[in-house]
């Protein structure tokens, strides 16, 4: 293969991976779209309080109690790195503890306008909506 023919190849590979998701799509809808689905996004997570409660078992707090599988878990695999209980109950110590993180966390939805309400959403979905057509072939003019 010569030099011109491996040129006008890597020309032809440039120009076909030239738009956003390498199709021809626009870069300028992906890059405007993004904007506006990140400040959506940011702008819903800004009206949102989250609280957490004490992990309570019996009317006593038990967050000790879920640590037990994970540190059983660690000092098993210190021991024997190789070890498949030890991997195991670290595992599903790292699992107990976010499910539990999970399970006593209150999300609140703060006061708001309907206005901004509105915008938020319509900023989030207008943006996913433009993400989601700059990754579509664009006909050339």
């Amino acid at each position: 293969m010569s030099n011109q023919e491996q040129l006008q190849r890597a020309m032809d590979e440039v120009k076909r991976l030239r738009g956003a998701g390498g199709t021809e799509g626009g870069v300028l809808e992906f890059l405007f779209g993004l904007g506006m689905a990140v400040a959506g996004g940011w702008l819903i997570t800004n009206q949102v309080t989250v609280h957490s409660g004490a992990w309570m078992l019996f009317g006593v707090n038990a967050f000790g109690l879920s640590l037990l599988p994970f540190l059983l878990g660690v000092g098993i695999l210190f021991f024997n790195g190789n070890s498949v209980l030890g991997w195991l109950l670290t595992f599903s110590g790292v699992v107990i503890v976010l499910a539990g993180v999970l399970m006593n966390m209150g999300i609140y939805w703060r006061a708001t306008s309907l206005f901004n309400t509105l915008v938020m959403w319509g900023l989030l979905a207008g943006g996913l909506g433009l993400l989601a057509r700059s990754l579509r072939p664009h006909a050339r003019n």
